[in-house]
């Protein structure tokens, strides 16, 4: 039986029988999309299946250091840290490659955590009951550099040793000589079902990028999620490691998580093109993009969710500093990519390109759909895009994004639009979550004010 066609709880109790496997690997992905599990004994697994199990809701409570948050009335000090509901997703069954006696099952918070569980918040969109289906595809930049978890710590992050030197954008080269690192990541990702429509080098030494291939909302998240992290594994497994900052360096690129996005009628027929409109750009995504660019700033704390995802974006580093849009054009926050004909209308989409490869991929997607969805629900007028250097023209005041953490942070959690499409308690949640994120980087010194200040001031 192949995991991926295991579809209800007793097609996983079959499987494992099957398989006579002992133990089940289950996670579940927290705020920062990183994914927190354990293994589960056959019997405790089967139980899961069908009345859900505990897991301690600290792991919606911490971040990615395992601090507490101190600032989120969900949970904390003042509830015990209690165990919250999770629900297994048979469907999520995949195999893993490097692991021959196991099976990798998603899970999903139920009961109040539901509300700010990252997969929930994208799951509980409108796109649905407003008779549309969400396509999307991820696309992100990675570093890979010829160290470990042991010496990227001895050596405080600084001179590191990347998988290859300088700049060789698409090279041939690179590629064959590290075929290895390359084949292992293709085959890792076909055989987990998030497979690449394409991987090549990127400009800048040892980075990488790879696009997934479009599928479902829900499932391209859970895909661009397991992706982000097996990937890490693979490449740790090859005693190499690998990076999804925004900007690791300030004298190299930052990386980008790009996000396709279209909607399709609930007949599949896609909504974006229109071949007698202006740029074949239909009504339904003239207002879609529309949506997105009135709350791209507000919605920015969900989509640049570090204090790192701001140093990517500045002028001039292939990033966006306003909620912009234009046809194909790369400068752009937004770049709307025409179908060359109605035959190919489904290839008629938005690239949402303001995310950065640090993006929780379930928070990112359901940013940039509600926005879109707020659009249509609200008919807005999509004005003319952009040509040419989207950095150098003069943007409103109202199309500028913040440009830090706590800024955007302070800004989601006053969003009536944040606060209708993703409900208080999670925009609650998650504008606290970003200012303690904020406030704990205000606790450090950098070896820059050192430099600057040490002696002279």
């Amino acid at each position: 039986m192949d995991p991926r066609s295991v579809k209800t709880p007793d097609d996983a109790k079959k499987i494992i029988e099957h398989l006579n496997l002992d133990h089940i690997k289950v996670g579940v992905f927290d705020i920062d999309g990183i994914l927190r599990g354990k293994y589960m004994s056959r019997d405790k697994f089967f139980s899961a299946l069908d009345k859900g199990f505990g897991f301690c809701d600290v792991v919606l409570g911490w971040d990615s250091q395992d601090q507490l948050y101190d600032n989120v009335s969900y949970t904390g000090w003042h509830t015990g840290y209690p165990d919250a509901s999770v629900q297994i997703i048979p469907n999520s069954c995949r195999a893993i490659p490097f692991e021959s006696n196991t099976l990798f099952f998603l899970g999903e918070f139920d009961q109040q955590a539901k509300s700010i569980c990252p997969r929930s918040v994208l799951q509980a969109n409108k796109a649905k009951t407003m008779g549309y289906k969400i396509k999307a595809g991820f696309e992100f930049e990675f570093f890979v550099f010829d160290e470990s978890r042991e010496s990227i710590r001895e050596k405080n992050y600084q001179n590191l040793k990347p998988l290859a030197p300088g700049y060789f954008g698409y090279s041939v080269l690179r590629n064959s000589v590290d075929t290895d690192i390359y084949h292992s990541i293709l085959d890792l990702c076909t055989k987990m079902d998030f497979p690449l429509e394409s991987l090549h080098e990127e400009t800048g030494p040892g980075v990488i990028e790879a696009a997934i291939q479009v599928d479902g909302g829900l499932n391209a998240a859970d895909k661009a999620a397991l992706f982000k992290t097996f990937l890490k594994i693979i490449i740790q497994r090859q005693n190499k490691i690998a990076t999804f900052m925004a900007k690791w360096s300030a004298d190299w690129p930052g990386q980008s998580g790009h996000i396709h996005i279209s909607l399709l009628d609930q007949d599949n027929n896609p909504v974006f093109y229109d071949a007698s409109a202006k740029d074949s750009i239909s009504e339904t995504m003239s207002h879609f993009v529309a949506g997105q660019q009135k709350l791209m700033p507000e919605f920015l704390a969900m989509i640049a969710p570090t204090i790192n995802s701001y140093t990517r974006l500045v002028p001039g580093f292939w990033a966006p500093t306003a909620a912009s849009w234009g046809i194909d054009n790369r400068t752009c926050a937004l770049r709307v990519i025409q179908a060359n004909s109605k035959s190919a209308a489904a290839s008629q989409r938005v690239e949402y390109r303001v995310a950065a490869a640090d993006a929780n991929p379930y928070l990112a997607l359901a940013a940039a759909v509600a926005s879109g969805l707020y659009g249509i629900e609200n008919k807005l007028e999509l004005k003319p895009g952009l040509q040419g250097n989207a950095y150098e023209h003069k943007h409103n005041k109202s199309a500028q994004l913040p440009s830090s953490l706590s800024d955007a942070a302070g800004l989601f959690g006053q969003s009536s639009a944040a606060k209708e499409y993703f409900g208080l308690a999670f925009v609650e949640h998650f504008s606290a979550s970003r200012l303690w994120e904020e406030r704990e980087f205000r606790k450090h010194i950098s070896d820059w004010e050192l430099d600057r200040y040490f002696e002279i001031i």
